[in-house]
């Protein structure tokens, strides 16, 4: 696995104009199955990735907390939201909250999240592959196949299966 997390940044630069070019004309017209294409994608890729061998999103990057995710967690916490602000998360140049810094502090050495039952909805959502309306987000998704191998091979599949 650590071998395919090493190679997926060249991987992706060596993709990203096609992928672009792919996105492009996806957002243009997208095909009335779509979302179903997305589902199944997403559901036949995770059926043999483990996140638990991976975690490169925990480790590269840092999701955004909404209002919610904050309360949320510092409740887990069972500490004030303040308080979990200023122990945790900074402001980012788009005026969102962050972490502090990566890997993500509630990551463990054995990749498991020590907050999963209550981890932000970036994280529970992350790589996006399933959402509804996919073509929307297709910046999200060129910046994640640099990041995680189950969104490189979803779009791998989806660019196999949609000749656009």
């Amino acid at each position: 696995m650590q071998d395919i997390i090493n190679n997926l940044p060249k991987l992706a630069k060596d993709k990203h104009k096609e992928n672009k070019t792919f996105f492009t004309k996806l957002k243009k017209k997208p095909p009335k199955q779509l979302d179903y294409l997305m589902q199944e994608l997403h559901d036949d890729e995770f059926q043999h990735t483990d996140c638990l061998e991976c975690a490169n999103c925990c480790k590269t990057t840092g999701p955004f907390f909404t209002a919610k995710d904050i309360e949320r967690i510092a409740k887990h916490f069972k500490m004030k939201q303040q308080q979990f602000i200023d122990t945790y998360l900074r402001v980012d140049e788009d005026n969102d909250y962050v972490l502090q810094s990566v890997p993500c502090t509630f990551l463990g050495a054995d990749n498991y999240c020590s907050i999963y039952e209550v981890r932000p909805k970036a994280c529970r959502e992350f790589p996006h592959t399933d959402r509804k309306k996919f073509q929307q987000i297709s910046n999200l998704t060129l910046k994640n196949v640099a990041i995680c191998p189950a969104a490189y091979n979803i779009v791998e599949e989806m660019k196999r299966r949609l000749k656009m």
